[in-house]
């Protein structure tokens, strides 16, 4: 069986892994939680069911912010590009579903740099603007998580948890280490990257000359280094801009939780909800499960234990992923699916095509 076959077969064991691993634990969470506090409390207090909705609703908005932040970034890299709000948006709902099974969410980035590359930008500049997408996240993530820890000092009990959360934010710190490194020294990133493209060669059954190979690499580097470099002199005001969307856009997304909570009846619980999701998506950023899935699950039954009770836990974290995880999970595929005509078939040979 050769590796075009098997793309898809582990495209759909990623699937298959993460829809079981977050019923699974949904599941299990529901089973430690529900008991006869649950069932007195939802038969006796009135069930808020336009606060769902409103969640819903910002979760789409959480997109439409999400493209909008794509959009500036990318029109600002080539002014001969002019990507629309509805092209963006598009482009960030097909990105979802591979989103949504790859760990750390990083199945993503290609097919948005793939979508990008397809509206006019060179696969360099598309990356130089992904890439700005997760330097602006990171930026805007760590410099949340003093506060998140703060209002959780103390009160995060599981060892588990808190060695987790310290890995997560190394990660982090590494990653924006690496990422200036390559920034400042591109012929080395040139050279490291001609080196990783001679050892993959020797499993790919298209053979494109060592010559072309060397080429493409160095002229995408070179535009994602001058990509870069444009973001940080005379792009600031771009990125800048990005970055006040960043940070409308997370704290939006942060807005679903308490919505679910006052259709439950219960306080928002605004600041600690906040510090929850903060948390929570460090952790889901780390290379763990397809997705986070079983992981977010659980991490978020912890720390939402914290200040609702346990007995609505388990309705609350069915609520919470159906519209944070599951809703993308679907409306992705649609849209992968109206784009590639597959929802399995989805490579990265897909953007050397392109170039």
């Amino acid at each position: 069986m050769n590796l075009k076959e098997n793309k898809p077969k582990t495209m759909k064991l990623s699937i298959i892994i993460s829809l079981v691993l977050s019923i699974a634990i949904i599941i299990l969470i529901l089973y430690l939680t529900i008991d006869t506090n649950t069932l007195t409390y939802l038969s006796t207090h009135q069930i808020r069911y336009e606060f769902f909705f409103a969640a819903i609703v910002v979760n789409i908005i959480y997109w439409i912010l999400w493209g909008v932040r794509l959009r500036i970034l990318s029109n600002a890299i080539d002014e001969n590009v002019n990507i629309s709000i509805w092209e963006s948006t598009k482009i960030i709902i097909a990105n979802l579903f591979l989103a949504n099974i790859t760990p750390s969410m990083a199945g993503g980035e290609p097919v948005r740099i793939y979508l990008l590359n397809k509206n006019g930008l060179s696969v360099g500049s598309a990356t130089a603007s992904v890439l700005s997408e997760r330097l602006l996240d990171a930026i805007f993530l760590l410099l949340c998580v003093p506060f998140a820890f703060l209002i959780f000092r103390g009160r995060i009990e599981i060892g588990v948890l808190r060695i987790g959360l310290t890995i997560a934010v190394v990660i982090f710190i590494m990653a924006l280490v690496v990422f200036a490194y390559a920034l400042k020294n591109p012929n080395k990133t040139k050279s490291f990257l001609i080196f990783l493209s001679d050892k993959i060669s020797r499993f790919s059954k298209k053979k494109d000359s060592k010559n072309v190979r060397i080429e493409r690499i160095k002229n995408e580097v070179d535009n994602f280094h001058n990509s870069m470099i444009f973001f940080i002199s005379t792009g600031k005001k771009a990125f800048m801009k990005a970055g006040i969307f960043t940070a409308i856009f997370w704290i939006t997304g942060w807005m679903i939780p308490p919505l679910i909570l006052m259709g439950l009846g219960l306080k928002p619980f605004i600041i600690e909800s906040t510090a929850a999701q903060v948390l929570l998506i460090i952790i889901v950023m780390m290379p763990t499960t397809p997705g986070g899935a079983g992981v977010t699950e659980g991490s978020a039954a912890v720390l939402y234990s914290v200040f609702i009770s346990s007995s609505l836990v388990g309705i609350f974290i069915i609520l919470f992923r159906f519209i944070t995880y599951h809703m993308g999970l679907i409306a992705g595929a649609i849209f992968q699916y109206r784009i590639f005509k597959s929802v399995a078939s989805f490579s990265l040979d897909a953007i050397k095509k392109q170039t």
